[in-house]
C-alpha cells in the first residue's frame, strides 16, 4: 500500500519553492538576471535606431568638405571628420545600415536553410541523414572565414558577394544543432501520437518538431549575429566586401588604419562593431538563461 505523503514536508517544500521563485523572478532577481539582456537590447537598439535615422542626419554620407578635413571630435562633428571632410558620425550611422542588414540577412537565410537540413536529417535518418551530415562535415572542415574569403575572391568584391559567401559557409552549425534537437523531439509522445494518427511526415516536421526546436536555434542565431557583424566587417576591412566610398564599418576602419594620428577616423567605426557584437552576445546569453530552467532557478 502506497504511504501517505508527509503534509508538513510538502508544505515546507512548497514554501521553499515559492521562495526560490520569488528570488529568481522578483524585482531584485529580475534586475540581476536580466541586466545583461536589457543592456544588450539598449546597445543594439541605439545602433539600429541610428541606422534607421541616418537619412535625417545634417550631413550626407558622401558629402565632402575639404576645408574641414581631419577635424577632431567637436560639437559640430561629434565623431570628427575624415580625410575628405566627411562627417564620421553620419558615415557610422549609414554604415550600420549596411553591416547590420548584411548580418541579419545572412543569419536569417543560413538559419532557415541549416534548420531545414538538420530537421530532415534527424527525422528521416538512414541514408538521408548520412548524406546530409557528410555534406555538412565537408563544409565545416574548412575555417568559415577562409572559405568565405576564397568564395569572394572567386566572385569578386562587393556586399552582395560577401553576403552570399557568408551564407554558403554559415549554415552547418544550425544543421547540426537542429539534427540533435530533432533526434530528441521525435521520440516524444506527441510526435509518436501524430505518427499513429497517420499524419504525413512533412506535417509532423512543420507542426510538431520545428516549433519545439526553434527556441534553441534562436539563441544560436542571436549570438551568431555578433559573429556575422565581425565577419562582414572583416571582409570589408580586407577589401573583399564593401568598396569605397560605401560607408561600411569594416571599410571605414580599413580606411582609417593608415592615418593613426587622426585616431577618430577608425576608432568610432571600430567602437560601433565592438558595442554591437557585445550587445548581441548579451541578448543571446539572456535568452539562453530564460529558456534554461536550471539557470533560471539558481539564486
Amino acid at each position: 500500500m502506497k504511504p501517505l505523503p508527509d503534509v508538513g514536508n510538502l508544505g515546507l517544500k512548497r514554501r521553499a519553492g515559492m521562495f526560490r521563485w520569488a528570488r529568481a523572478w522578483g524585482p531584485n532577481g529580475w534586475t540581476r538576471r536580466r541586466l545583461g539582456v536589457v543592456t544588450g537590447v539598449i546597445v543594439v537598439g541605439i545602433w539600429v535606431l541610428g541606422a534607421v535615422a541616418a537619412p535625417f542626419a545634417p550631413y550626407g554620407a558622401d558629402e565632402q568638405r575639404l576645408l574641414e578635413a581631419f577635424q577632431p571630435p567637436s560639437v559640430r562633428h561629434p565623431f570628427g571628420t575624415d580625410d575628405l571632410g566627411r562627417d564620421v558620425l553620419t558615415r557610422v550611422l549609414f554604415g550600420g545600415r549596411y553591416t547590420l542588414s548584411l548580418a541579419l540577412v545572412v543569419v536569417l537565410l543560413t538559419g532557415l536553410f541549416g534548420m531545414t537540413i538538420g530537421v530532415i536529417a534527424g527525422y528521416f535518418g538512414g541514408w538521408v541523414d548520412e548524406v546530409l551530415m557528410r555534406a555538412t562535415e565537408v563544409v565545416m572542415a574548412f575555417p568559415a572565414i577562409i572559405l568565405a574569403m576564397a568564395i569572394v575572391v572567386a566572385l569578386g568584391p562587393g556586399l552582395i558577394n560577401a553576403g552570399l559567401a557568408m551564407a554558403l559557409v554559415w549554415w552547418p552549425p544550425y544543421a547540426r544543432l537542429a539534427r540533435g534537437e530533432t533526434l530528441v523531439v521525435r521520440r516524444l509522445e506527441y510526435v509518436e501520437a501524430a505518427v499513429a494518427l497517420g499524419q504525413r511526415p512533412w506535417g509532423i516536421l512543420w507542426h510538431a518538431i520545428t516549433p519545439n526546436i526553434l527556441s534553441t536555434l534562436i539563441v544560436l542565431a542571436t549570438i551568431d549575429l555578433g559573429a556575422a557583424v565581425v565577419t562582414a566587417a572583416g571582409l570589408s576591412f580586407l577589401g573583399l566586401g564593401a568598396t569605397p566610398p560605401t560607408p561600411e564599418w569594416g571599410a571605414m576602419v580599413s580606411a582609417g588604419r593608415e592615418i593613426l594620428a587622426q585616431w577618430w577616423v577608425a576608432s568610432f567605426p571600430g567602437l560601433a562593431i565592438f558595442m554591437t557584437v557585445l550587445g548581441f552576445n548579451f541578448i543571446g546569453d539572456g535568452i539562453r538563461d530564460l529558456r534554461d530552467p536550471h539557470r533560471r532557478g539558481q539564486g
